[in-house]
């Protein structure tokens, strides 16, 4: 998966040991979890929808959240960095991960592409560690 707005792949794992596996690779390259939601969970609660397991993470790495903060106090509209875990109809599971350079790159504001180039290096690996 590529996209203007994100970038991914399928994982060869079940969902909840991809989760697993997600969750550590975001840990040892620094990043805190600040964030989660159900939505399959949400949907089925609020409008009795079934669908496969969706969630998205968000994460955060505070000292590029610092940094950011500093450099364009509204950038927070823009954080954190989201990852999108989720199970297909046939059951093969996708990670995607916020494309950094994008959508940083609305803040016009050359610090700030400095910073989400080294998220992008970073979510990047933590793709590629995934099966």
């Amino acid at each position: 998966m590529k996209r203007n707005y994100g970038f991914g792949k399928p994982v060869a794992l079940p969902f909840a040991a991809a989760y697993d596996c997600l969750i550590k690779a975001l840990q040892d390259e620094g990043f805190g979890i600040v964030m989660e939601i159900n939505v399959s969970d949400t949907l089925k609660n609020k409008i009795n929808h079934d669908m496969p397991p969706y969630r998205i993470i968000g994460a955060c790495k505070p000292p590029f959240a610092k940094k950011s903060i500093e450099a364009d106090p509204s950038i927070g509209l823009l954080l954190p960095c989201n990852i999108v875990l989720r199970e297909d109809a046939g059951g093969q599971v996708h990670a995607g991960f916020m494309d950094t350079k994008n959508i940083l790159a609305l803040a016009q504001n050359a610090e700030i592409d400095g910073i989400a180039d080294e998220i992008y290096i970073k979510l990047e690996r933590v793709m590629a560690s995934l099966p």
